[in-house]
Parts: C-alpha cells; structure tokens; sequence
C-alpha cells in the first residue's frame, strides 16, 4: 500500500507542473483568462496557435512519462519488479489527478488527456496505435478534440481489460490485474467527468471545432 501511495505521490506532484499555465506566462499570457480557461493542450492551441499547442501537448507527455520513469527506478525492485505494470497506472493516475486538479491553482488545471497519452506511450505499442486509430481521424475528419479524446480513453479501458486477459502484463496475481482495471476505469471516468461542458455542448450542437491552422485573438 506504501508502494502504491507512493506512486500516487509521485505522480500527483509532476501533474501540477501545468505546461499551458508556464507556457502562457511565458509569452505574457495568462491562459486561464482566455478561451475556455483550461489549462490543456486544445485551449492552448485555441489561445496561442499550433506552436504552443504543440509545446504544452509535449510537456503533458512527457511529464507523465518522467513520473513513471522515476516510481519505477524508486519502486520497481524486489518484489515489486512483476507489479511494473500496476505502478505505471498508479503512477498516471497521480499525474492525472494533479493536471485536473493542482493545488497551487486551486485545484483548477487541464482534463489529464495529454497525461494518459503520456501512460499509453510507456504501456504498449498496441495500445499507442489503438490511440492513434481512435484520435486522429475522427479529429481530422470532425475536428472535434473532445471527441477524440473521449474515444481514446474507453479504447484506452478496453484495451487495458483486453491486455490483462491475454498476459500482456505479465503473470499479474488477479487482484493485483484488478486492481489495473479499477485504474483504468477511474482515469476513463475522470476524463468523462472533465468532459461533461464538453458533452453538453455535444449533445446542443454547439461544441467548438479545433483547427491546427487557427487560433483565437488574445
């Protein structure tokens, strides 16, 4: 349980590094004052334009991808080492959890996409290809980001169940396999809940398109 707090931890602390916020300053934009006011990569891009959306997109990653790199260096010995997979979920769920939620901004951050794309890039080359296949041309054909997003994330859920049936985990005891179904379903959830303006507007016709060759006037 340590281990698994731990990770969480870990994790929760490289979330709050909000990419978009120091991004935004940088260039004398406070981005939480523009748009939407998320602190993601889709606002970014709205606010700032494709540099920018590419810039804080890449820093979402890959601060999801240090996390897991440094709970695995910290926790992955010993006993441990067969729980890899387990970790690295524990691990992104933190990251998650402090990209939505960061303490230092009262708890007002992004919608964790970016960070699970930083999870699904460290799990599998298959499940890197299933989130391709979901996000990208439903986005370039609709232009719908939220759409995308929430498509990757229940191919992101099934695929974990999938994964976990067929040993791509490796020799997992089956609480421990629950326990990363559990995970996945609560980051799936979380992205769903961050969604839920999103939905709204789906569901009235009036969500916003993302194009990569605009971007809104600050």
């Amino acid at each position: 349980m340590i281990v698994r707090l731990g990770c969480l931890l870990v994790g929760y602390v490289f979330g709050n590094f909000q990419s978009a916020y120091f991004y935004g300053k940088l260039v004398g934009t406070d981005i939480r004052k523009h748009g939407s006011g998320n602190l993601g990569t889709t606002n970014a891009l709205r606010v700032l334009g494709p540099k920018a959306g590419a810039i804080v997109l890449l820093g979402d990653i890959l601060k999801t991808i240090l996390a897991i790199l440094l709970t695995s260096f910290l926790f992955g010995k010993g006993e441990y080492a067969e729980l890899k997979f387990l970790l690295k979920y524990y691990t992104a769920l933190g990251v998650i959890i402090g990209h939505d939620f960061p303490v230092w901004l009262k708890f007002k951050g992004g919608k964790g996409i970016a960070c699970t794309a930083g999870l699904i890039l460290s799990i599998h080359w298959s499940l890197t290809l299933v989130g391709i296949l979901l996000f990208f041309p439903e986005f370039f054909i609709f232009h719908y980001v939220s759409v995308g997003s929430l498509l990757v994330n229940v191919g992101f859920f099934i695929w974990t169940i999938i994964a976990g049936q067929m040993g791509i985990f490796g020799a997992i005891p089956g609480n421990n396999l629950a326990e990363i179904y559990v995970i996945a379903f609560v980051i799936a959830f979380l992205a769903f809940f961050q969604h839920r303006s999103n939905i709204k507007r789906l569901l009235e016709g009036t969500e916003g398109k993302v194009y990569l060759t605009k971007h809104e006037t600050k």
